[in-house]
């Protein structure tokens, strides 16, 4: 399981290919990313499960390729 306490507001989050899919805005629970809404290119806030994280270092690495991020859950 990744230590989510090294995530940080407005680091940036990449997808397994290495394509910067948003900024962290926030953890919303021990469950998932928010990320900011000016990141997304819909203009709205998105959310990436915390499962999907490969690692941290300067970024968030995920373990899965994101073709577009407003294919990801909405915040409601």
């Amino acid at each position: 399981m990744t230590d989510t306490s090294k995530i940080k507001e407005h680091m940036d989050v990449l997808d397994s290919s290495g394509k910067k899919i948003g900024q962290v805005d926030h953890l919303e629970g021990n469950d998932k990313i928010k990320l900011t809404k000016a990141s997304a290119p819909d203009g709205q806030h998105h959310f990436v499960p915390t499962s999907w994280i490969d690692h941290v270092d300067t970024h968030v690495h995920l373990n899965k390729a994101v073709n577009d991020v407003t294919t990801l859950q909405k915040a409601s």
